[in-house]
């Protein structure tokens, strides 16, 4: 009876379904999911349909587009939902995950375990990090030809053209009626309604430049309230998202990013490149941003111009991030993290920062539901890379910019940033760049270099002149893994699993790779 007149009080409070801009839930199917330290969880798979007024703000062409009955633009999104069976179980945090050219990434991001990185797209429960610590997740489909049915026009040329922008509509306004609408205008009940408190949004890469997009022009409110308390930023680099215009399909118009073989893709570097410009931008129209926590990997740096997102257009000093913020550099980090990397010409990159997405997430959700002070930024130091052929260099829009990469150690290892036990004791070399560089998923997924086994083939230090005996290099990962737990960026969990793979894996056989234990 409780939570019923506590449902009733929140609809009171804010208002009706008819007021939402979603107007439709379809829940077209729900299966079990499993069973965690939360309670067990289903897995819901719908659709969303809303309606927007031709004068919605924000979104060019919007008022070329066909209406309905009612006189507005009508949208149509995929939905993923993984909840709890009890209504009253979970932590009260709502994760909003904005895939990837149609890949779900949260489960990837947050329950992908050490000895199998999971896949963007992978719906599977994994570690159950997530659900364990009782989050709702909500996969919200936003991009042209991957899930969202995106309203359209006919341009001057007779062309049929796609009203992209939209796709910053979609995931507001589905936020906002999960998090806080009874049900829809036909009475279907929300099944979130009265279970969230909060929410968060997550973003990786692409996603990550579609977060800053929609703060930058104005996404982050509805209905006269904040949508996404929280943000949480992976590997987006210094870009933003081009779909603030009409693309002529079949593919979305954010599809594309600068790259070696691209370097001057339009509308991912030709606007505000610093996250304090974009908070800026939201608090002078009197919003309230979120707490944000950005993430950037070392191959970032050199493929993705990610320096511009700490200095701005010009320059090499770092600007000052504002209070709500923190940036975090995985030292070593690649963007993402694969086992093999067929068209490239070295291994790829092997560093597990999967347990700093967990970390942080803890800690980003307990400083938005408690202000609970999270750690403070943490960053490497950088040096100009002008002219090097390994590193992307700044667009011909920006003559002023300097692209700077992180400095580096006399091993080859990056300096400063979050160090975690796989780069604070290591085995090789991480966060190198990758060959062909012209081949993107080379540009991205980054290389390792083992170190020697024995002494005598020059180079850096070996791996008998490092470690005395097994023991000696156990005990550095786990005081490493202490000290990476007490700044805050490795879970008691994950910072046991991370010493037991060392212990289990005999670095000194020849028989064993060398590279990071998993």
């Amino acid at each position: 009876m409780k939570r019923i007149l506590c449902a009733a009080a929140l609809v009171l409070a804010l208002g009706t379904a008819a007021e939402a801009k979603v107007v439709r839930l379809e829940i077209v199917g729900k299966q079990p999911y499993g069973s965690f330290a939360a309670g067990a969880y289903e897995r819901w798979d719908g659709r969303v349909v809303g309606e927007l007024a031709l004068d919605e703000a924000g979104i060019p062409d919007l008022d070329k587009a066909g209406r309905n009955a009612a006189g507005k633009v009508e949208y149509g999104a995929r939905i993923i939902l993984f909840l709890p069976v009890d209504p009253a179980a979970g932590n009260g945090a709502l994760l909003v995950d904005v895939p990837n050219r149609g890949k779900a990434y949260a489960h990837a991001l947050y329950n992908s375990p050490r000895a199998l990185p999971m896949a963007s797209g992978n719906l599977d429960a994994g570690t159950g990090f997530l659900e364990d610590r009782g989050y709702r997740v909500a996969e919200v489909y936003w991009e042209l030809g991957q899930g969202a049915d995106l309203p359209s026009f006919t341009d001057a040329e007779g062309r049929r053209r796609f009203v992209e922008g939209v796709g910053f509509a979609i995931v507001r306004d589905a936020a906002d009626f999960l998090a806080h609408a009874a049900g829809d205008a036909a009475g279907t009940p929300n099944p979130l309604a009265g279970g969230v408190s909060r929410t968060l949004a997550v973003g990786k890469s692409q996603d990550g430049r579609f977060l800053k997009t929609f703060l930058l022009h104005g996404f982050n409110r509805a209905e006269g309230r904040r949508v996404f308390d929280g943000m949480h930023v992976f590997v987006s680099g210094a870009g933003l998202l081009p779909i603030l215009r009409s693309g002529l399909g079949p593919g979305s118009s954010a599809d594309g990013a600068p790259n070696f073989a691209d370097p001057e893709f339009p509308g991912v570097h030709d606007g505000r490149l610093t996250v304090g410009a974009i908070v800026a931008a939201a608090e002078a129209r009197g919003e309230v941003p979120p707490k944000a926590m950005l993430l950037n990997s070392t191959v970032d740096y050199a493929s993705l111009r990610a320096s511009l997102g700490r200095t701005g257009a010009s320059g090499t000093a770092d600007l000052a991030l504002p209070g709500n913020v923190r940036m975090y550099d995985v030292a070593g980090a690649s963007h993402v993290t694969v086992l093999k990397a067929e068209p490239c010409t070295l291994p790829p990159g092997r560093l597990d920062w999967a347990p700093v997405a967990r970390a942080t997430l803890q800690r980003l959700d307990g400083w938005v539901a408690r202000n609970e002070p999270p750690p403070e930024t943490r960053l490497m130091p950088l040096e100009p890379a002008t002219g090097d052929p390994a590193v992307l260099q700044p667009p011909k829009a920006l003559p002023d910019a300097v692209v700077q990469v992180p400095r580096r150690d006399a091993d080859g290892n990056p300096l400063g940033g979050v160090r975690l036990p796989d780069i604070a004791v290591p085995l090789g070399v991480h966060g190198l760049q990758n060959a062909p560089l012209s081949t993107f998923t080379c540009s991205l997924v980054g290389a390792y270099r083992p170190f020697a086994r024995t002494a005598g083939g020059g180079g850096p230090p070996s791996l008998t002149e490092r470690y005395r005996n097994q023991a000696d290099y156990v005990n550095r990962v786990r005081a490493a893994a202490r000290e990476a737990a007490a700044q805050g960026f490795l879970l008691p969990e994950d910072a046991a699993i991370v010493v037991n793979a060392a212990a289990e894996t005999p670095i000194f056989d020849a028989q064993t790779p060398s590279a990071p234990p998993r």
